[in-house]
């Protein structure tokens, strides 16, 4: 079952996983019953969390909201470490992923908006170069494993901190290798198969290092790098929610005026 989720997963366009990936996942979910493993986003138990990704990772993808080892871990975050479940908020979540956009929306506390240049699950069609909103609109805004993608990461994380009001924040995760002190691109790589090996993904144009607040910096934000599955959660909480072990959660505000 493994090979063939990879299989999928590698040669079905992203826009059609995002469309029928549910009901697929939830019929997988028959063969995975279990109390081993629980989903923090949508509550639902199983003996072990899906396979996900090229490689084919264990114990990755919900069957039930299709959270990844990272969405558990933003939700455990902002739930715990945020007022984004408690304060009326505006917020611009860019390249929405599904697990979130029904909650979120669901949210009385918020003033929820996505969007995205592709995704048809997004309201509001843009180029993150180009935020088509006023400075100073949004309290908090998402962009999750977008920066690997776009052409000037800068700009787009300026746009982001522009929309931002003072005092707002901002969570950006991008795929790193922290074993590279900095981030890595190299345009002359055009091949598929060798951006790959390069950078993770065939189209992904640069792989972040440990350098990635400093970059985020570039933006206007104030980062900052927090550990917190590393520094603050209990051992049995990580293994129960199948969290990514070595992922820092960059916190990003706009300084206040």
């Amino acid at each position: 079952m493994k090979s063939i989720i990879s299989l999928v997963i590698r040669y079905v366009p992203r826009r059609y996983l995002q469309l029928i990936g549910h009901w697929v996942a939830r019929f997988l979910g028959l063969f995975y019953r279990g109390n081993q493993v629980e989903c923090p986003v949508c509550d639902h138990r199983y003996r072990q969390f899906l396979p996900y990704g090229r490689q084919g990772r264990d114990n990755a993808l919900c069957p039930n909201c299709l959270a990844l080892e990272r969405h558990r871990l933003m939700y455990l975050y902002l739930k715990r470490k945020t007022n984004f479940f408690r304060d009326d908020l505006k917020v611009l979540h860019v390249a929405p992923e599904y697990c979130f956009i029904d909650r979120f929306e669901a949210m009385k506390n918020l003033d929820y908006i996505t969007a995205d240049i592709e995704s048809p699950l997004a309201k509001v069609k843009m180029d993150i170069h180009e935020i088509p909103f006023a400075a100073n609109t949004f309290d908090v805004a998402f962009c999750n494993h977008v920066m690997e993608h776009v052409d000037d990461y800068v700009k787009a994380m300026s746009e982001l901190h522009r929309v931002l009001k003072p005092g707002g924040w901002a969570i950006i995760q991008s795929p790193q290798d922290l074993g590279m002190a900095t981030t890595y691109e190299d345009p002359t790589i055009t091949d598929p198969r060798e951006r790959e090996k390069h950078f993770l993904q065939s189209d992904h144009l640069r792989l972040f290092g440990r350098d990635y607040a400093q970059e985020l910096e570039k933006g206007g934000f104030v980062v900052t790098e927090d550990r917190f599955v590393l520094d603050e959660l209990p051992a049995e909480e990580v293994r129960r929610y199948a969290l990514p072990t070595n992922e820092i959660v960059y916190f990003c505000q706009k300084a206040r005026a």
